[in-house]
């Protein structure tokens, strides 16, 4: 599976950023999905041993929303316009986590992405679909010194 690039700040997935997840995601062609592992530590529950739901979904809005790069390069990232989570079972701190990211509907200015959190059996513990829209000029303008961290790094 091919990697996707990270960047350098971004919650989930910035190399540099102290506090972060430093997520990696894999380009899945064949099964036309994007997949990455995560375990979230201890420190991002809400209850003891349990991830916080604000942390479900900032996973599951990265995972889904990054699917748009199956069928494009950095130009093709959107922003999220809608996102809702189904939270299907506690999702555990300190255990490896599976995210599986998917296009419903591709399209130039807006797409529709969908995404799922697994337990390593498989058993999915939140999903979500999401509307992205293509990025506002001023947002694009931000981010254009930002583009040269944007890249694949090694682990």
């Amino acid at each position: 599976m091919e990697k996707q690039p990270t960047s350098r700040t971004c919650f989930l997935c910035g190399r540099q950023n102290p506090v972060g997840l430093h997520m990696n995601w894999y380009n899945d062609r064949v099964a036309q999905q994007i997949r990455g592992e995560v375990v979230v530590p201890e420190q991002f529950n809400g209850y003891p041993g349990i991830v916080h739901g604000g942390i479900v979904a900032a996973i599951l809005d990265e995972t889904a929303g990054r699917a748009v790069l199956l069928t494009g390069g950095v130009e093709k990232l959107m922003v999220t316009m809608k996102l809702e989570v189904k939270y299907r079972r506690p999702t555990p701190t300190n255990q490896p986590l599976t995210v599986v990211g998917w296009i419903v509907q591709d399209g130039e200015s807006r797409a529709r992405v969908a995404g799922e959190i697994r337990l390593r059996d498989g058993t999915v513990t939140a999903e979500c679909e999401a509307v992205l829209a293509r990025t506002p000029p001023a947002v694009a303008a931000d981010w254009e010194a930002e583009k040269q961290y944007w890249k694949v790094y090694e682990d």
